[in-house]
Formats: structure tokens, sequence, C-alpha cells
């Protein structure tokens, strides 16, 4: 079978209007709907009575999205392959009483969400984003795509050893600046909600979050390396949304394609919306269910199914290569990295290795190998949530990148698209 994909530098380009455009995890789920729904996929509400019919479908939750693609055909134990990516990225996310200041400073309450590097959101244009809640349930996003906060550092002056060691507190060093005056209650969301076109007498709940507004862009003398926001890990949900419109619509396929993008994966994921909670699981089952199975297609459908989690990983880095593993290098535009750790903070095992690789064969993708230094433990992704949670076989693959957690991130031009080609191949089974 030969893949009906292949991308090339177009997708890096797309690749940097998507991040743009999604400076939260519900702007980045309603702008994969959107793509889905130009390649024929329809929404359906998880409250409404699910039937057999085939095509593309997908569910909305938050700041989470599972779609898949039916094709004539496939019976009540089809197996599924999935590809797994993360909505979220480490940030600053706005607390429920926004509004302080001090010394004729006006500045908003932020807390620290996940494993941010505290240092990169210093001294940066900073805009506002996320999603309003009004009295009726309904939701509005919101986009402050400007320079309205500041986290300002303090002046070396002030601060002599700054350059031997820099200390943030979380609580007293990391609240933005937004103007200066009295602090009045409501301000906050009374400017936010004129921003979303909403009466702030409406608003009663929020997840807004801080984003830098520097657009992403081509870096080097050669425009071989991309810097941006978000790309842990915008860049595994658009490689998933397009290699799923891709294969969408063929009717040879052995498997149920699938894309799954959690929210919350970058503290824990045990949330509704992330990959510990329930959603994935209620989604494949209630697929196996409406074509008319039992539990016996169930379990056949997992036990046959495959994921491929992908999550950004480190590429080498020129100034710290002690901190790496000795022979495992990954380096930007090597193609996509197996991620491996027998400590099962990576679910794959040599099983999967043997999928990722005929995967990138057939799709004429070069790939690279991931290890951790012994000495530096590495974090985890949703690869072993799901392969525990679900019984279904998981590997972990992903981009290599620099500056993993910062405000903007740097990796390989071709790596977007190689990673969307191996995909496309994966899919197609």
């Amino acid at each position: 079978m030969t893949s009906t994909a292949r991308f090339d530098r177009g997708h890096t380009d797309d690749l940097m209007t998507f991040l743009a455009a999604s400076p939260s995890p519900y702007h980045a789920v309603a702008n994969a709907a959107s793509r889905l729904e130009k390649a024929g996929f329809r929404q359906v509400e998880e409250t409404a009575a699910w039937d057999g019919t085939t095509g593309g479908q997908y569910v909305i939750r938050g700041g989470a999205l599972i779609a898949w693609y039916v094709p004539e055909g496939a019976t009540p134990h089809t197996p599924y392959r999935i590809v797994g990516a993360h909505t979220d990225s480490p940030n600053l996310r706005v607390k429920p009483e926004p509004d302080m200041g001090a010394q004729g400073w006006r500045q908003v309450a932020v807390e620290v969400y996940g494993g941010t590097l505290l240092n990169t959101w210093l001294d940066r244009d900073l805009g506002l984003a996320g999603r309003l809640t009004l009295r009726d349930g309904s939701h509005h996003l919101v986009n402050v795509d400007r320079a309205v906060l500041r986290v300002p550092q303090l002046a070396i002056h002030l601060d002599r050893q700054a350059n031997d060691g820099l200390k943030l507190d979380r609580q007293r060093h990391m609240q933005p600046i937004w103007g200066l005056g009295q602090v009045h209650e409501g301000d906050l969301i009374r400017f936010v909600a004129e921003e979303a076109g909403v009466d702030a007498e409406d608003v009663s709940g929020w997840d807004l979050m801080v984003h830098a507004i520097e657009a992403p862009s081509y870096l080097g003398r050669d425009r071989e390396l991309v810097a941006g926001p978000r790309m842990d890990n915008l860049i595994s949900v658009h490689a998933g949304v397009a290699a799923l419109a891709a294969v969408a619509g063929r009717e040879d396929l052995a498997y149920i394609p699938v894309l799954a993008a959690f929210d919350h994966e970058e503290n824990g994921s045990e949330a509704d919306t992330g990959a510990q909670g329930p959603l994935l699981g209620n989604v494949l089952e209630r697929s196996v269910y409406a074509r008319g199975g039992a539990y016996e297609d169930r379990a056949r459908a997992f036990a046959g199914s495959v994921c491929l989690s992908s999550d950004v990983g480190h590429a080498v880095h020129p100034n710290y290569a002690e901190r790496h593993d000795p022979t495992h290098h990954p380096r930007p535009n090597g193609g996509p990295i197996l991620k491996v750790n027998v400590n099962q903070r990576y679910a794959t095992d040599g099983s999967g290795r043997a999928v990722f690789a005929a995967a990138c064969e057939k799709a004429g993708v070069p790939w690279q190998s991931f290890v951790s230094n012994n000495d530096m433990p590495c974090g985890t992704t949703i690869g072993p949530i799901t392969a525990a949670r679900h019984g279904i076989r998981t590997v972990d693959i992903g981009v290599a990148c620099l500056s993993m957690h910062s405000a903007r991130e740097l990796c390989g031009a071709d790596d977007p698209f190689l990673l969307a080609n191996a995909l496309v191949a994966f899919l197609e089974g």
C-alpha cells in the first residue's frame, strides 16, 4: 500500500499558523476541529445517542478532542490505530481572584502551570487567552493577542548575583504587571469580557492563561530551524490532525484511525480531559457498541490496537552534551525519535519499535532513538498511561527539540512534516 500523503515544508509553514492561532488548549481544539470539518468530519455530542454511521467523527470536551474515521466495511471488532498527543503547555494561568497590585502597579494574579522554565517568561510581551463560561453554561473563546502583560525582571544593579544563579520565587516574582493605578475588583474580567464581546455580568467562570505574542519563525542562516511557542505539544496535535485528514476517505483501511488530543498532560493527566480520565476509552467503546458490537468485540478491538504517543523529546544540546546519553544524540532534521525507558516512563518495547520502524520505512522517513542519561531521569508522557489504562500496545515517539518547556521552543524545520508522514503511514496500517 502506498501512502496517500507526502508533506513538505508547506506543512511547517502551516504548523506556524496553527501555533500562532492556538494560544490555549481550547483554541487548539477549535482549530483542529475546523480542519477536520473541512476534511468531512462531523462533531458528535457525548450526551447524544450514537449510531453505527461510517465516516469521520469527533468529540470535544474542554481542551481535549478525540477524532476517528470508520471506513466502510469496518466490523465491531476492527482494531484502532491511535495517534496520542496533548494540547496543553506549561505557562502562567489566571487565578480565581485575579486583580492585585503593589506600589502603584496593577497586576494580575497567576498560578504556575506545569513544569515551565520560569525565567523564559521574564521581560516578554505577553497576551491573554482562554475561555469564558457564561451563566447559561455556554463558552466563549477569547484571545487578546497583543502586549498587555509583562513579568519584569529585577535590574542587575539591584541583584548583582543574578548571572551567578537566578532565584525566582513562584509567588512573589512571577505576577505580571498590566498597568498603573488603583486596583479594582473585577477589572481584569471586565476587560477580557469586552475583548470577547460578552457582558461581564454574564461571566461566571474563566480558564485564562498568559502567552508570548511573538510569532513563530524560521531561524538560522538557511532557515533550517523553527522557533515558536507551545511546540510541546502542538507539533504532534497538528501532525495528527493532518495525518488523520489524509487517510480519511480510504476504504481499504484495516484499522480505524484515531487522534486522541488530551489536555492536562503537563500536570499529570489526572482530569476528565486528561489521559488518566475515561474519555478515550469511552469513545472507543461506544464506537464498538454503536457498530453492533458486544464486550467480546471491544476486547478483540483493543487487543489488536496500537497507539503512537507523540510528544516532543530532547535534541542533543551543544552546550550541555554531557547531560545526554553518550550514545544517543538525536539531532534536528534527523526525523522523529523513538523514546525508550525501561522503567516505563515511556511505553516503548521491542514490538512497538518494530511498528514504528515499519511506518517510517513505508513513509521513507529517517528516525532516531532517544534514551536518557542514567544520571538524568526522564520525564513521562501519556504513553504509559494509555497502555496501562486501556491495555493497548503503545509506542512513545516525537520530535527532537531544544528549550523544552520554555515560553519559546526550537526544533528542526523538516521534522514536523517528517513526523506527519510517519503518522500517515502508521494510520494506514
